[in-house]
């Protein structure tokens, strides 16, 4: 069978075998793609593997021998689902393989808010506390933990990560979602209550209908003036001019960011000038061995397809 790679170094820059991939047969890799690439890269492809390409209608018409689209990602918010059942091809996501690193990752963003380490190596480096009297600790408040609230939206594999780290550090735990979990070490609230008591806010859930722009200029005035948000999980979720106001008029105190609502970040993105804002380039899931377990994983579903068995099929859902 015919398998491309659309955007291969988005996932593998060359520190990853695709062997596991390559033995379900002829591998043609692309190591980026353009949208007016992609009808002539799936033409002849019987099975398809991406992390950011756009897949609707009009690409799904032109790849008439395309079977299967394997996400190398769990989101699939990119790709027409319906278009895909309409022209019969099974499309699968990879699910859990980040967790641990992307609670990882909302974490440092936390301690890297709270304990400005990056701030104080750039200062002592020019010279402050070794070279002259001055102090370099005081050129922004370091926040301690212990005690604080550590509020978590969307209690998933990966809220419930982050929780019991935030929990280790000492502090309290709380959480909301559309589904109670025994496994959350700490305590549901209202969402309302969510948004008022945590001094530290991580989002953890989905970008549905119900979630987009949950954190908007209402929420963030409920929020402590000293509060940090976290985003570790999808742009969609905060409203970016209300997030840039509220960081720039003191209605919160900072904001640690890996998503924002478009990627790659505009040059004019208003978080990019924004006081006390921490944005990393949608990184949280990078460390190498979770890519490869990524790529062992789409490849384990490729294998299921051909032996008619349904693994991680998104195209099955509603």
């Amino acid at each position: 069978m015919n398998i491309v790679i659309l955007d291969a170094y988005s996932v593998n820059p060359g520190d990853i075998d695709w062997a596991p991939i390559q033995a379900f047969g002829d591998l043609t890799v692309y190591e980026h793609n353009a949208p007016e690439q992609i009808e002539e890269r799936l033409r002849h492809a019987d099975a398809a593997f991406t992390n950011r390409a756009r897949l609707g209608e009009v690409e799904f018409s032109l790849a008439p021998n395309l079977r299967f689209l394997g996400l190398f990602a769990t989101g699939f918010d990119k790709i027409d689902i319906a278009a895909a059942r309409r022209h019969g091809v099974a499309v699968c996501n990879v699910p859990g393989y980040s967790t641990d690193a992307v609670a990882q990752h909302a974490i440092a963003l936390m301690l890297e808010l709270t304990n400005r380490t990056r701030a104080l190596d750039t200062e002592l480096r020019k010279g402050r506390w070794t070279q002259d009297q001055n102090d370099c600790s005081w050129d922004a408040p370091i926040i301690a933990l212990t005690g604080k609230t550590f509020g978590v939206l969307g209690t998933g594999a990966i809220g419930c990560q982050a929780a019991r780290i935030a929990s280790a550090l000492g502090m309290r735990v709380i959480g909301h979602s559309r589904r109670m979990r025994a496994e959350f070490c700490g305590s549901y609230v209202s969402l309302e209550e969510l948004f008022r008591q945590s001094d530290v806010l991580s989002l953890h859930c989905a970008a549905t209908q119900e979630t987009r722009g949950i954190v908007n200029r209402e929420s963030l005035a409920s929020m402590k003036s000293s509060a940090i948000l976290i985003n570790t999980a999808r742009g969609a979720l905060v409203d970016s001019s209300a997030l840039a106001e509220a960081l720039n008029d003191g209605t919160i105190y900072a904001a640690g960011l890996d998503v924002v609502d478009r990627e790659p970040i505009l040059p004019d993105h208003p978080l990019l000038s924004a006081k006390n804002c921490l944005i990393t380039p949608h990184a949280a899931w990078i460390p190498v061995d979770v890519r490869k377990r990524l790529v062992e994983m789409a490849a384990e579903n490729l294998g299921a397809f051909l032996n008619n068995k349904q693994l991680n099929r998104v195209d099955l859902e509603g």
